[in-house]
């Protein structure tokens, strides 16, 4: 079956499902526009939690499983095989709404079973990808995590964070709130076949100054780095988005778990089979001669002296645009399990 880029997806094919013991080869390859399809998630609670210990938090909240955004490096690929189906164009048109997702978040966050700590929003898929804008899963999960000032770490692609300044600002006000763009390239066209259904660069630093400027603590996460493809980006990424006014900076180098890896390598071959052999070279020699390793606490930085360039590379652009100081951490304190209710009269 021929596998060629689809308009507006990252990946060019599903493949295999690992855990399926039967795999179906249909001699018809899929339609030139793939639709994008909705599910239900009937999902009994909002909060997931993990142990992961390089990861940064220790629960999440995922209004959607899947993402149209359909970044062909995104790690969560592989969680949709979970759920019977690919990691590839599965992964980024057939979406589970969790359309339930504010009320059980209500119900957990009044229940005394619940520690305040800080809410990753989302830990796995963007929590503002297309639909979101006519869902609003996300911002009525706002409102409720404002209503308990419940501290929440916010990452995404996508400018429409803009919408929820409001929120985010009330939440900021009780040290409750931090947002993360995700910039991987200033370069749009690069951004367009990478992460193709993501905002521009130039709405992310948009959304990065409207967020700084109402007095949300701002980052960005330069992720992932591809070295051989936007590493050397890096000093220019922050440099605008230290000039957008964001407060902090972090990295993460592109990770191919599972089967994010042959899809990965598709896609080198359909877009930049010129640079494919450069990117696949200085990926091995972060990970000790394989392209990937899930080892925590080198997963996401590698290993080795082109490692230590690209850290080197970071830090100093850090220190030349004032990205190197520490922020202050959110805070529990004005968290309040049942938020005291309006009266008529």
């Amino acid at each position: 079956m021929t596998t060629k880029p689809r308009r507006g997806r990252g990946a060019t094919h599903d493949p295999a499902n690992r855990f399926e013991p039967l795999e179906v080869d249909w001699e018809e390859p899929p339609p030139e526009k793939v639709p994008t399809r909705y599910y239900r998630d009937s999902s009994r609670s909002a909060i997931t939690y993990n142990s992961s210990p390089d990861v940064g938090f220790d629960a999440s909240l995922n209004p959607y499983r899947g993402c149209e955004h359909g970044c062909i490096y995104c790690y969560a690929r592989p969680t949709h095989e979970y759920l019977g189906w690919s990691a590839g164009l599965d992964f980024e048109s057939r979406i589970l709404v969790k359309e339930d997702a504010p009320e059980l978040l209500e119900g957990e966050l009044r229940s005394e079973g619940w520690t305040p700590q800080v809410l990753a929003l989302s830990g796995v898929t963007d929590p503002y990808q297309p639909v979101e804008r006519k869902l609003a899963l996300t911002r009525r999960c706002l409102e409720v995590l404002a209503r308990h000032r419940n501290p929440v770490a916010v990452v995404t692609k996508n400018a429409l964070v803009r919408r929820d300044v409001d929120l985010l600002q009330e939440l900021a006000q009780h040290r409750g709130a931090r947002v993360y763009l995700s910039i991987t390239s200033l370069e749009p066209d690069l951004t367009r076949i990478m992460e193709p259904r993501t905002a521009t660069p130039t709405r992310r630093l948009d959304a990065i100054r409207t967020l700084s400027e109402s007095g949300v603590p701002t980052g960005v996460l330069v992720a992932p780095v591809i070295p051989g493809l936007n590493d050397h980006e890096i000093p220019a990424i922050l440099e605008a988005s230290a000039e957008a006014g964001v407060r902090g900076a972090r990295f993460i180098v592109l990770r191919l778990p599972g089967a994010v890896e042959p899809l990965f390598l598709d896609w080198l071959d359909h877009h930049f089979p010129d640079r494919k052999g450069k990117v696949l070279a200085r990926l091995r020699s972060l990970r000790e001669g394989d392209l990937s390793d899930s080892r925590f606490g080198r997963r996401m930085r590698g290993e080795g002296v082109f490692a230590d360039q690209i850290r080197g590379l970071f830090q100093l652009a850090c220190r030349e645009h004032g990205l190197d100081r520490s922020s202050p951490e959110l805070s529990t304190e004005s968290f309040r399990r049942r938020p005291e209710q309006r009266t008529l009269f």
